[in-house]
């Protein structure tokens, strides 16, 4: 949608909340800096990203990587007043994403109205119930740091958000998704931008794999799949097979763009086109 972003807004019969609620850009991508139409679009999704928060009553923050919070943009519009949900800063968490947290932290505690770990945990708002996985990789490995899945579920129906597993490449990453057997799925998608770099050809074949697994298993309603994979501009074909067997299975599958009825927007993986352009 433009953007490095998962911000999603949920609303159930009791409860608005607003999970990841931030926006950023790739600080350099095939060896450029951002193109003025992307910092545009930054600047107008974070607006949209405070408005949406205008209703809420809680705040969910999965990790602390800067396209899913913010030490700086629209603290108070966003936690003001509000239960927020953290990942906890203490544990399961590397030192990078441990200090970014500790300055969050420092500055939303004074405006919001309760801060609490999202770990393992549970909440639960009238009959809205929000349900944290246990601390899991981002990615095929831990080196940067861990995420939260979460499940946000009422009387009548239930919704999962992966956060950062960059496509399930580990079989922990996807035990939460098929225990919980979520109606739609909200999935970040491997990073295949950065096949054979920092995502192995392996973590791509596994990601397939155990993607088609969650499908088999859960037979969701709709899966949205998008963020990581939508940095490619080759992104179906690469994940090709994952797309045929959704088909034959009449699973719905679309981006975040197309879930809300907008045209795909990859200015990331265009911008060396984007620059090009008189």
């Amino acid at each position: 949608m433009g953007v490095r972003s998962m911000a999603t807004l949920v609303e159930t019969r009791d409860l608005r909340l607003l999970i990841d609620p931030a926006a950023a850009v790739a600080p350099r991508r095939y060896g450029l800096p951002p193109h003025p139409k992307e910092l545009e679009f930054l600047e107008e999704c974070w607006r949209k990203i405070a408005s949406a928060a205008k209703d809420c009553e809680v705040i969910v923050v999965t990790h602390y990587h800067y396209d899913h919070h913010s030490s700086t943009r629209f603290l108070e519009e966003i936690y003001g007043g509000r239960i927020v949900i953290v990942k906890d800063p203490e544990n399961m968490i590397n030192f990078s994403q441990r200090t970014r947290a500790s300055i969050f932290l420092e500055k939303i505690r004074h405006i919001a109205a309760q801060v609490v770990t999202a770990d393992s945990k549970e909440y639960v708002f009238g009959e809205t119930s929000l349900e944290f996985s246990n601390p899991i990789p981002h990615g095929p490995d831990d080196k940067l740091g861990y995420v939260v899945e979460v499940v946000i579920k009422d009387s009548s129906q239930s919704f999962l958000y992966t956060s950062d597993v960059q496509g399930f490449p580990l079989d922990s990453q996807i035990k939460f998704v098929i225990d919980k057997k979520p109606d739609i799925i909200f999935a970040d998608g491997p990073s295949t931008y950065m096949l054979g770099l920092n995502y192995p050809f392996e973590a791509l074949e596994t990601s397939v794999e155990n993607t088609l697994k969650v499908l088999r298993d859960i037979f969701p309603m709709e899966v949205i799949l998008d963020h990581h994979l939508l940095r490619d501009l080759n992104w179906k074909k690469n994940f090709e097979r994952f797309f045929e067997e959704a088909e034959k299975l009449n699973i719905p599958i679309g981006t975040a763009a197309e879930y809300v009825g907008k045209s795909i927007n990859q200015l990331e993986a265009f911008r060396e086109m984007l620059f090009r352009v008189k």
